[in-house]
């Protein structure tokens, strides 16, 4: 700062101003672009910790998702969720930290990330039913926005409608002429999202007139290893399913492998659809049948939101519902074929 104020001819304090973007009425609009000039000339960089003290802010944005360092590292969706945030926020001057919380963690996993001053706001992904801390930190007034379903309406959050989504994929299965529908979830029933996408598979069974069998249920646990083991469970029935609905992608893997070990074939023998339409699902053999996230809208959206609530600015709404769509490939048939 000494350098650039020594090479445009003014007091640091003036530098001070211009640099942080501080109105000054001693100091000019042209004086201000010329410091702004020397400041990129000498190529000059802030020292971040000496502007947090000023400031009292980090310019970081932590997304802390609720899973184990395994399920994180495997989780496919997760990057294009990603790339929406660093969209929204890169412009606005805020970094992003992420942080794997082991679900079964003890103690605080998200306060002390903003106590010790390490992030200014928090987006939580993959929010569990009942998290106290969550509504704790928001009734506290922490900036904190949540990336995933919730049962608690005035706490900001970005989502898609995964009843919806998961009651669209199990009635594309019935109009194929399945009645005998096994279903495994994308993580254990303690998760919001698991939760309303087995209550879209109740809804869509229901009002089709077919009696949910509790057999034909297992979850996941986010891992494509998780779906192995239910999948076998499914197929090992005396009255084995004809169509399977897994709530992840990332879990139909594992399904599908299961599937193969014991010589079926896919969509021959069983058709099985996904939900999250990750990347790598349309080389599959067969193209999975899915439901399609925005991930990166849903990425964007809470970013900006994030940003809203960090400038104390009103939101039009707390929560932010995106679409889903059903996209058909080659992993489902029609039992009549």
């Amino acid at each position: 700062m000494r350098d650039v104020a020594a090479a445009a001819g003014v007091s640091r304090t003036a530098v001070s101003f211009a640099l942080n973007n501080i109105p000054n009425r001693n100091i000019s609009e042209a004086t201000r672009q010329r410091i702004l000039k020397v400041a990129r000339d000498l190529d000059y960089a802030p020292n971040t910790q000496a502007l947090n003290l000023v400031t009292g802010k980090t310019m970081m944005v932590a997304l802390v998702v609720r899973k184990t360092t395994q399920q994180f590292a495997g989780d496919a969706f997760l990057s294009e969720m990603i790339e929406g945030l660093m969209q929204a926020l890169e412009p606005e001057g805020y970094h992003l930290m992420v942080h794997a919380a082991h679900p079964n963690a003890s103690g605080s996993t998200y306060r002390d990330l903003v106590r010790t001053r390490k992030v200014d706001g928090l987006l939580i992904s993959s929010p569990m039913v009942h998290d106290p801390e969550i509504r704790l930190l928001h009734d506290e007034g922490t900036p904190i926005v949540l990336n995933g379903a919730t049962d608690e309406p005035d706490i900001p959050s970005v989502d898609v409608d995964n009843r919806q989504g998961a009651s669209v994929a199990v009635r594309h299965l019935i109009a194929l002429g399945h009645r005998r529908i096994g279903h495994i979830s994308n993580a254990p029933f303690t998760y919001t999202a698991s939760c309303h996408r087995l209550e879209g598979y109740r809804k869509a069974l229901a009002d089709a007139g077919i009696l949910a069998d509790e057999r034909l249920i297992h979850h996941g646990d986010f891992t494509d290893e998780s779906g192995y083991a239910p999948m076998l469970a499914l197929l090992d029935l005396p009255e084995p399913p004809t169509a399977v609905f897994v709530g992840s992608d990332t879990v139909a893997l594992g399904a599908l492998d299961a599937i193969r070990s014991r010589g079926r074939r896919v969509p021959d023998d069983l058709s099985v659809i996904g939900f999250d339409n990750i990347p790598v699902g349309k080389y599959l053999t067969p193209p999975l049948t899915t439901v399609h996230l925005p991930a990166i809208d849903l990425g964007r959206h809470a970013g900006a939101m994030i940003v809203q609530v960090l400038r104390g600015d009103l939101l039009p709404s707390p929560t932010v519902s995106l679409p889903t769509r059903l996209i058909v490939r080659e992993s489902t048939r029609s039992l009549s074929e």
